[in-house]
């Protein structure tokens, strides 16, 4: 890996230790203790079959030898584009003994993003499904490797694999710890870059997000006190694991815990609904259309549900209805939370918060982190009034890769990162996410916060989820669009949104003046939704410029 500067600092590193936030350890001390305490306890399940603790340790000790015999050394890098299945965790583990940098991809991208990110890492190898919902993985990694010079190995797990290509079992099925003159595996310093994550591109260009062990579970830790987590608890993840969700509270949580990880590769509310019930699943987490769809599926009363204790939901806003409904219906506690790949969840809901907190805040700051609301002077504003986000803490990630520019404009002189969302902080607190501020719409000169009225839309009777966005105008320079996907069998129009809004007060300078109904929206693969393409696609219909 060539030298990548980063934030880790000597004096970042002396003051996170001694506050206790920084233990210094890897997972794979996690695994070596939960391989020997519990050897035949289920440590993870998915559609293909089981891993206990032990055969997990055995089967990731022999990937890590297995890709040593490839050529992959310390501080190379592993993209990885799997949907969430055992293999996928055994792969993250080896890289971790072997000292690699593991960079997980989501399986939804394709050839263009993979290109970008490959060689903007200059990636040593990559592991791809043969296939997965319908697309050809091993086809698209043979045009990838002509166009990727660093790329010297892909293996292909589940499938046969193109020319030139390994099958994954190429490193489980054969013994290569077990060769004469194997080198030992060199393991990671956990103040080491071992995982880039590139952000979703809500707002447009990529980036990537370096994480060390320390700043990736220095968030996990606290999460486990305030929720309550224990080895007894069971999570299904069907976030993917190319996304910090999946990455932290599906693999990461799981191997804090010692506990027993469920994985779904493709989101059904129906088949995560019979997992919750045959695989007796107590916590999950994922953005809000997962809550939604649970929520309002008709398994939930077909299902024995009861299990389920808690259902984290991150990512977007979760309306108040939403989370009444889910409540009501899954019988279980919601956290809502705010977190972004830079940092993990930094806020959310405790068990015991009282409702008006759990449905209208995305909760208090973990332990250890810090938020503030800034004005546009940079000062810190008080309690209710909204206004920048800034957060610093001890999972802070530790820069962009090979973007130092993008990293120092990222952050204020004294070490605040900006998150580029709106937000209020009340007197107690606690978080309320009302924005990106991509999402502001300047409408005349008037702020429109766009959470405000997609909270009240979401609430009509006739509207399954919506996303209100800038469009261009060339007197006001913005007014608002409301795309709206309807609930199946419904339609809807303009004046029956104006009325809706009207009948609730809301001020008329904030109402939608345009309505696109949809069928479903464009969206990353932690669940939210890609407003940016929204706005190119309402001024492609103008025939103006897009709102940036």
């Amino acid at each position: 890996m060539a030298d990548v500067p980063s934030r880790v600092t000597p004096q970042r590193i002396a003051a996170m230790t001694a506050g206790g936030w920084w233990k210094n350890e890897t997972l794979e001390a996690y695994l070596d203790r939960w391989a020997t305490e519990r050897p035949t306890k289920p440590a993870i399940v998915d559609a293909m079959g089981r891993l206990t603790w032990q055969e997990l340790a055995r089967a990731a000790e022999r990937v890590a030898h297995g890709l040593a015999a490839a050529g992959i050394g310390p501080g190379d890098v592993v993209s990885c584009q799997l949907p969430n299945c055992n293999e996928w965790i055994i792969l993250a583990l080896a890289t971790i003994e072997l000292g690699a940098v593991l960079n997980p991809i989501p399986p939804t991208y394709r050839a263009n993003e993979l290109r970008f990110i490959l060689n903007a890492l200059e990636a040593r190898a990559l592991v791809v499904p043969a296939r997965f919902r319908n697309h050809d993985h091993a086809a698209m990694a043979v045009e990838l490797r002509a166009d990727t010079p660093s790329l010297r190995d892909v293996f292909v797990v589940r499938g046969s694999p193109g020319e030139g290509m390994r099958s994954f079992a190429w490193l489980t099925d054969t013994a290569w710890e077990r060769r004469e003159g194997r080198r030992p595996l060199a393991g990671t310093d956990p103040n080491a870059v071992s995982e880039v994550v590139f952000t979703s591109g809500t707002t447009g260009e990529p980036k990537g997000v370096m994480h060390t062990a320390n700043t990736a579970l220095a968030i996990v830790y606290p999460l486990v006190e305030r929720l309550g987590f224990s080895e007894r608890d069971v999570a299904l993840m069907s976030s993917t694991f190319g996304h910090q969700t999946g990455y932290l509270y599906g693999y990461c949580l799981t191997l804090l815990l010692g506990s027993t990880g469920v994985w779904l590769d493709v989101w059904n509310a129906e088949e995560a609904a019979r997992l919750i019930e045959a695989e007796r699943v107590t916590y999950t987490m994922g953005a809000t259309p997962f809550l939604q769809d649970l929520t309002y599926s008709p398994a939930v009363d077909q299902r024995d549900l009861s299990s389920l204790r808690l259902f984290i939901s991150a990512g977007a806003a979760i309306p108040r209805k939403l989370v009444q409904d889910a409540r009501k219906r899954l019988r279980c506690a919601i956290s809502a939370g705010w977190g972004m790949s830079e940092n993990g969840l930094v806020t959310c809901n405790g068990l015991d918060d009282p409702d008006e907190k759990v449905f209208g805040t995305d909760g208090r700051p973990l332990p250890g982190m810090d938020v503030a609301v800034v004005g546009d002077d940079g000062e810190i504003l008080p309690a209710a009034r909204e206004g920048d986000l800034l957060v610093r803490g001890h999972s802070q990630f530790v820069g962009y890769w090979k973007r130092p520019e993008f990293t120092r404009d990222g952050h204020t002189p004294d070490g605040w990162f900006k998150t580029g969302d709106r937000a209020v902080l009340d007197a107690d607190g606690y978080l309320a996410i009302t924005g990106r501020v991509k999402d502001l719409i300047i409408r005349g000169g008037e702020n429109i916060s766009v959470a405000e009225v997609e909270n009240l839309l979401y609430a009509h009777p006739k509207v399954q989820n919506v996303a209100v966005v800038a469009m261009p105008d060339p007197r006001l320079v913005e007014r608002a669009c409301a795309f709206v996907i309807p609930k199946p069998g419904e339609s809807i129009t303009l004046a029956e949104i104006v009325a809706y809004l009207d009948a609730r007060q809301l001020a008329r300078h904030k109402f939608p003046e345009r309505l696109e109904v949809v069928s479903e929206f464009p969206m990353t693969p932690s669940g939210k939704i890609q407003k940016y393409r929204l706005r190119e696609a309402i001024a492609r219909m103008l025939g103006l410029d897009p709102v940036r």
